[in-house]
């Protein structure tokens, strides 16, 4: 049996005490039933919950944040919001986030900000803490972390261990298998367009190189490249004066985008002279002429599990069973046997 409400002012939103007279519990009980306390039983947190509905409660969340020490929503700390990895992790993140009612918050840091922003984080109100540390910005600010501060990582999976939960999907594994695939139609080795994070330890960096070693193939030296097309185009063009290079793995679908732009501009046939294989499977790139060969990735995936993570970090609950799907080769029409073995 249930005690009646008190009365509520006309206009004025209802109190946590209002909640706790209606299911006839303490305060502090309704408190632990909002904090997710595995201290109350299923009966009384059903009644604070169904008081909760017939009030229209709705918690105050700066004094949540006082009550628990750090406020229960999370911050994402990246170092940009647009390029395709990035964004498409963002997204699952922010789905994990609405579906869970929980609030999120995005901190972009740039080269001269990385202390302002571990400053910034290390306030209480950041809650718990995702941060994207594909590139040396994100990685910087995941070093410098106070220890105490809890944040859920997500990483290249030849990323260095910081002791912190880092989440990863097998980028390494996948660009073996793009590269492995060049070479098993006759390739005599792959030249490798790379995106600006990986530098020499980059998952896909290491996993060109490793099947390149296992074929006993020649190992070509790597075109550092930028985000910009316009360097993914003269890292095209470079390649395109050599008569040798007949099978291209670029570090993204954007970076395939300028290399096969400036193929052609050379008068190389995609894939009759030159095979190309991209990275991410963006949007599009299925609908390009000719349709792209690429790796898809499970960035959605990735931010939902790091979100997840990032809340059982913050609640001090043991981490939650990842499943990802892992990266998949997508064979398209960019990727041919060589027209000259």
């Amino acid at each position: 049996m249930t005690a009646s409400p008190r009365h509520v002012r006309k206009g004025a939103a209802p109190s946590i005490r209002d909640v706790a007279a209606a299911a006839g519990v303490s305060h502090q009980t309704v408190s632990r039933v909002l904090n997710d306390s595995p201290r109350v039983r299923p009966d009384t947190r059903a009644a604070v919950l169904a008081a909760i509905e017939r009030l229209g409660f709705r918690p105050n969340r700066a004094a949540r944040t006082l009550g628990l020490g750090r406020a229960s929503g999370v911050t994402v700390v990246t170092s940009n919001t647009m390029l395709y990895g990035y964004a498409a992790t963002l997204q699952g993140i922010e789905e994990a986030a609405r579906t869970e009612g929980v609030a999120l918050g995005i901190r972009v840091v740039e080269s001269a900000e990385v202390r302002q922003t571990v400053d910034y984080v290390s306030d209480p109100s950041a809650g718990g803490l995702v941060v994207i540390a594909f590139d040396p910005l994100g990685t910087a600010v995941a070093e410098a972390l106070p220890p105490h501060i809890p944040a859920i990582l997500v990483t290249e999976p030849v990323a260095p261990d910081l002791g912190r939960v880092a989440i990863a999907l097998d980028e390494r594994r996948a660009a073996a298998d793009a590269t492995q695939h060049l070479l098993d139609l006759g390739h005599r080795t792959v030249h490798h367009v790379a995106i600006p994070s990986e530098g020499r330890a980059g998952g896909r960096h290491e996993g060109w190189r490793d099947a390149l070693c296992r074929a006993g193939a020649e190992i070509p030296s790597v075109l550092a490249c930028g985000w910009d097309l316009e360097s993914a185009y003269a890292a095209g063009e470079q390649l395109a004066r050599s008569p040798d290079v007949t099978a291209i793995l670029c570090g993204n679908d954007d970076i395939a985008q300028g290399v096969r732009r400036a193929l052609y501009d050379a008068g190389k046939d995609v894939p009759g002279d030159v095979s190309i294989v991209g990275f991410d499977d963006i949007p599009g790139s299925a609908f390009w002429t000719p349709a792209l060969t690429t790796v898809r990735m499970d960035f959605a995936g990735l931010g939902r599990a790091c979100f997840h993570a990032a809340l059982a970090e913050l609640g001090g609950h043991p981490q939650p069973a990842i499943s990802l799907v892992p990266p998949r080769l997508i064979v398209r029409e960019s990727t041919a046997p060589p027209r000259h073995p």
